[in-house]
């Protein structure tokens, strides 16, 4: 029986145009490009600012330079900034208030992948003695929302608008699922509208939902003996793990379509000679609907269970992040898109043609790029279809109404988490992308600081796609912010 919140996301996918009213008229061509000139003035700081983020490279809630970089660059720009939020100690919220009206919220992150650490180069070069790497383009994601932001606040002090725009700095997207511990404290309680914004492979303002996920680390612990001399009187916790593996790998012929269940292995022991007294398995559970999400994820706790009892061995878990399916706004993201089609689009210069064409060769199974000065903005295509990944805004858009978009910051046919990836968002590709990120994030708040009658449609919409008996419970439950979960992997540190 699918649940009510799987119910509710189908409904509104295949019903949306008859739900959502028509959206108000956007901004006139005075407001346009005024706040156009005060974002693209935003760009040299911004560059600065991802380019610094990029070479931190800092993991999730590690991230001290990254945060303390946008908060610096906000307070200085005439934001009130409140650092360690919802106990994450590189979590903050930066406001501008100017009398009563909307308020409007921009996303930011900052957190880099373990693993992919790479330099700006169109070939595979790793750099040496650096573990992790923007290879989800988030050092941009943070500087362009934080100049959107700015450009806002100089739009509002110019023209008497009245309103809020706030910064939300969310560490630990990668897994972390920081946001969800700033929706757990109600610290979007008072927001009309949330903007947010992804790197990727095309200018695009379409939005799908997601896939709800929980992860966790599951950790055994056995009797260590000589794997040779006296294996008798050892417990292996390894095969702890590896049953449980096991039980998880026939589990997976009957879990509902669509699941989704992966694994590593983060500690195995230490030496073949020695039995194993302490293994560690960290492993998600993801699908379309959080209901599923939540029963399979009891049944590989049953597995873990059973693994224990099997080998001999003892075993505890911990959850480390767990997120809602997405839930889309028309009303919005059809704002978005006539923001982003009122935002100049600079192709790229040769330099950054032959960026693409030597990257686009490494691809796995992708054609070369036939022409990378081409950059497109994909037709509106609205909701529908389903993001086979996770991310914590999705929480955000249970509790507030939310619009995202993406922009072209990679090469065509990159894939996500690579070292293309890392390279794009340390190279002019992936900030001339950015640059655009920022003008329609711009434009976008803007129009709804003066625009009541669109903040309005938008939360009709959200209300009638949420439910009037909705009741947001974290999937981490009642956990604090797991701020050591990307300690082993710090990049840099």
């Amino acid at each position: 029986m699918p649940s009510i919140v799987s119910r509710r996301i189908a409904a509104m996918l295949l019903a949306t145009v008859a739900v959502a009213p028509a959206t108000a008229a956007p901004l006139d061509a005075q407001q346009t490009a005024q706040i156009l000139k005060l974002a693209q003035a935003q760009a040299p700081a911004m560059d600065k600012a991802a380019l610094a983020i990029w070479n931190f490279a800092e993991v999730g809630y590690q991230e001290q330079r990254s945060s303390a970089l946008l908060q610096a660059q906000l307070k200085s720009s005439g934001f009130t900034v409140t650092p360690g939020v919802a106990g994450m100690p590189t979590a903050f919220v930066a406001s501008y208030r100017n009398g009563d009206g909307p308020v409007i919220a921009i996303l930011a992150e900052f957190d880099a992948l373990p693993g992919l650490a790479q330099t700006a180069d169109p070939v595979r070069t790793p750099i040496a003695g650096q573990r992790a790497g923007h290879g989800c383009g988030h050092n941009l994601f943070g500087a362009a929302s934080a100049a959107a932001a700015i450009a806002v606040r100089n739009w509002m002090v110019a023209q008497g608008v009245k309103g809020e725009i706030r910064v939300y700095g969310a560490p630990a997207e990668e897994g972390g699922s920081g946001k969800v511990y700033l929706v757990r404290d109600g610290l979007f309680k008072d927001v009309d509208v949330t903007l947010h914004w992804h790197p990727g492979s095309t200018n695009d303002a379409s939005q799908t939902s997601s896939l709800a996920n929980i992860s966790g680390k599951f950790r055994f612990h056995g009797v260590a003996a000589h794997a040779a001399a006296a294996p008798d009187r050892g417990r292996s916790a390894l095969d702890g793990v590896q049953v449980m593996t096991t039980a998880v790998e026939f589990l997976r012929e009957h879990v509902p379509d669509g699941t989704r269940i992966h694994y590593v292995i983060t500690n195995g022991g230490k030496a073949p000679n020695v039995v194993p007294d302490f293994a560690e398995l960290y492993l998600y559970v993801r699908h379309g609907d959080p209901q599923v999400v939540k029963d399979v994820w009891a049944r590989v706790l049953k597995a873990a269970e059973g693994a224990a009892i099997a080998t001999g061995t003892t075993t505890d878990h911990e959850i480390t992040g767990g997120v809602y399916s997405l839930l889309p706004n028309e009303t919005l993201m059809k704002a978005m898109d006539e923001s982003l089609h009122a935002v100049p689009i600079t192709p790229w210069s040769d330099g950054e043609q032959a960026f693409a064409t030597k990257i686009a060769q490494g691809f796995a199974g992708k054609p070369a790029v036939l022409d990378a000065t081409v950059i497109e903005t994909a037709t509106f295509r609205g909701t529908g279809g389903l993001s086979q990944g996770s991310t914590d805004v999705s929480d955000v858009s249970w509790t507030v109404p939310t619009v995202g978009l993406s922009t072209m910051t990679y090469v065509p046919g990159t894939p996500g988490h690579s070292w293309q990836a890392t390279a794009a968002a340390g190279s002019p590709v992936g900030l001339k992308g950015a640059r655009t990120a920022a003008e329609t994030l711009a434009l976008t708040a803007g129009r709804l600081l003066v625009d009541r009658d669109l903040v309005a449609a938008a939360k009709q919409e959200f209300q009638k796609a949420r439910g009037d008996d909705f009741v947001y419970k974290a999937m981490v439950g009642d956990r604090k912010p797991p701020l050591d979960y990307r300690k082993d992997s710090a990049g840099s540190e």
